[in-house]
């Protein structure tokens, strides 16, 4: 199996312990994954298109942290996020396992769920790649 990791470089140092949590997992399991580094969660969506297109790439991990702010900006970008992956997922017919932390978490809340969060979407998405291909 592999998988394609997405995941926003905004707040570097987390997101690459997130991606090492992952990219772990998934090793661990036995199996591969790309990684793709956007700038944000907002560029996340196009990145995981294309990755996910790729007939190599079995699944998606979508990581990333979209702290809390004074406005209203967080919860709009995770719910777009949030619905455009779930849409592309459907479309694509390929499992997404999503990681984000947030919107609306605290450093010390992220700082505490970014390993299990990370492990657990790419354990989302392989076990999904699995109980999909037993029903064909």
């Amino acid at each position: 199996m592999k998988l394609a990791i997405v995941c926003g470089e905004f707040h570097k140092e987390m997101a690459q312990v997130m991606v090492d949590s992952a990219m772990k997992t998934i090793t661990d399991a036995g199996h591969t994954a790309e990684i793709f580094w956007v700038p944000g969660s907002y560029e996340a969506p196009i990145a995981m298109q294309k990755m996910l297109e790729q007939a190599e790439i079995d699944a998606g991990v979508f990581l990333g942290y979209i702290e809390r702010g004074e406005t209203l900006h967080g919860a709009v970008m995770g719910q777009v996020t949030h619905q455009v992956m779930t849409e592309m997922s459907l479309r694509l017919k390929k499992p997404i396992g999503v990681g984000v932390i947030g919107p609306g978490a605290t450093l010390e809340q992220a700082q505490k769920r970014k390993v299990d969060y990370a492990a657990a979407a790419a354990v989302a998405a392989m076990t999904m790649v699995e109980r999909l291909a037993l029903e064909n």
